[in-house]
């Protein structure tokens, strides 16, 4: 018999009972640091009293933003430019909670223009921040939002950055009225408006082109570890697309990588659709690609990692 006595932060504690009732111990949700950063993967955990090898409790850093009670009425969407910011579900009228950050020298009052980049993160950080707002911390595990939280965001192009997070599925009727939130309130140039995705991520962006076809926003897009469907390849003739993937994934297997970008390739795209390959690595193939360090390690097969991800969206732009 098991009965959950805590679930607060990221770690699930449980007593765990012998038939006699017993206490045998506490057990906690330990997660598998896969990088050995002291970070674990939410999408590979175990339950048990001591903490096994090579795996973490996830608990917040001391950093991260406390639990609070949330009000009932908008907020005003007021941010200080270079810094991540969250905005719970319900606080605005877009229909996702999001961390948010403008690039340093923002100036509201100016009528500069800068790009956007959405980043979607994978299955194991869906959550619903107007019930738990601490939950939506775990957004900065991955992507730009953890670079930028790290203080290793190196972008060149000051793009505004924004991590939404989804309840459950991503749909793309709801990224496209989510970005034109942003569009109505920021100083966004509407041509350079790029999309990257980790694991169910990188699906929900593959989606969001695949559904909206030249409807869409964005001007190219990174789908990392992810999959889609092959039969909507036409729908990505005039938006570039690199893909990411390690060939070891038991997660998500390398082969819906190769197969979307064959499928995308054989219809004439205006660029033609690449994709970079690690020999050896499993799932996380997005923080090699996030941060760069996955140049050099990539597979001699496919298309070679020369460039930074952002660079290489910079150079794209929709008319």
């Amino acid at each position: 018999m098991k009965y959950v006595v805590a679930a607060f932060c990221f770690c699930l504690l449980v007593w765990s009972c012998s038939e006699n009732g017993e206490e045998d111990c506490l057990e906690v949700q330990w997660y598998f640091d896969e990088d050995k950063d002291g970070l674990g993967r939410p999408d590979s955990t175990v339950l048990q009293c001591e903490q096994p090898d090579g795996f973490v409790d996830n608990g917040l850093d001391e950093d991260d933003e406390p639990f609070v009670e949330l009000p009932s009425t908008k907020v005003p969407f007021i941010f200080t430019s270079g810094v991540l910011k969250p905005f719970y579900l319900d606080q605005t009228d877009a229909p996702y909670g999001f961390w948010f950050y403008a690039p340093a020298g923002y100036d509201s009052m100016d009528t500069q223009k800068h790009p956007l980049l959405i980043h979607l993160h994978g299955i194991g950080e869906r959550g619903n921040s107007a019930i738990n707002p601490q939950g939506m911390n775990i957004i900065l595990w991955n992507g730009a939002p953890r670079l930028i939280k790290e203080d290793r965001w190196a972008d060149p192009h000051s793009m505004i950055v924004v991590a939404p997070q989804a309840s459950l599925f991503w749909k793309a009727d709801e990224l496209h009225e989510f970005i034109e939130f942003l569009v109505e309130k920021l100083h966004i140039d509407e041509t350079r408006i790029y999309m990257t995705g980790l694991s169910f991520g990188g699906n929900g962006t593959f989606n969001y082109v695949a559904q909206m076809g030249s409807e869409a926003y964005v001007a190219a897009i990174a789908p990392i570890a992810g999959w889609g469907d092959t039969s909507s390849a036409a729908q990505y003739m005039e938006v570039p697309v690199w893909a990411f993937h390690g060939d070891a994934d038991s997660v998500v297997a390398v082969q819906s990588s190769i197969d979307m970008i064959e499928a995308i390739n054989a219809a004439s795209p205006e660029v033609a659709a690449k994709l970079t390959i690690y020999p050896g690595v499993t799932h996380d193939s997005w923080a090699r690609t996030y941060d760069g360090t996955g140049m050099g390690s990539e597979s001699p097969d496919y298309d070679p990692f020369n460039m930074s991800l952002w660079d290489w969206m910079y150079q794209y732009t929709k008319e």
